[in-house]
């Protein structure tokens, strides 16, 4: 029997496809976004399944998260035609989310997609990003010589970071946001 996390781990070093890694379906390897040709004939991609892994870091909505291992804890399937439209699977990882600087938008414990190939910032976009030794989810947009992080929650002011000196080198963008999901209890 083979852990679901040794496949997740082999499919991201190898850029295989986990799904087919594990149940011997759909493609072997994923294409690159935006590559011309599907490996597959549109019907038996929308059933094809991906699984994107769940990091083990935490991404905050609040006052900075320091829980920022690369290490994983599973991972959701999602099909490839999604994946596909909104990035290169490949890059793509789910975190959770703690905190309540986000609400009602994304609440503590939701996890999120990212896609860490995109890190030029488009304004007003959601974003992973990190700055000294903590990551958070915020709006972003970028002025010149410094990045503003909004919360969706008005109890929590924004906070404009100056990335002129030694702060360009503290600051850095993970990923963009493409897809949020909620559990409830």
């Amino acid at each position: 029997e083979v852990p679901p996390a040794w496949v997740q781990t082999c499919a991201a070093q190898t850029g295989v496809n986990a799904h087919w890694l594990f149940f011997g379906r759909g493609p072997a390897r994923l294409p690159e976004a935006g590559a011309g040709e599907l490996p597959c004939a549109p019907a038996d991609c929308e059933s094809d399944l991906v699984t994107i892994p769940l990091a083990e870091a935490r991404l905050s909505a609040g006052t900075g998260s320091l829980e920022v291992s690369a290490a994983q804890e599973g991972g959701y399937a999602f099909r490839s035609d999604f994946l596909r439209r909104k990035g290169n699977p490949r890059r793509m990882v789910l975190m959770r989310v703690s905190g309540d600087s986000m609400v009602p938008e994304i609440f503590d414990n939701d996890v999120v997609l990212l896609d860490q190939g995109q890190t030029d910032i488009t304004p007003g976009r959601l974003y992973a990003v990190g700055f000294e030794d903590a990551i958070y989810i915020k709006r972003v947009d970028k002025l010149p010589g410094k990045v503003v992080l909004h919360s969706a929650n008005p109890a929590y002011p924004p906070l404009s970071l100056d990335l002129r000196g030694d702060g360009a080198d503290q600051f850095r963008v993970i990923g963009r946001v493409l897809w949020s999901g909620r559990e409830y209890r």
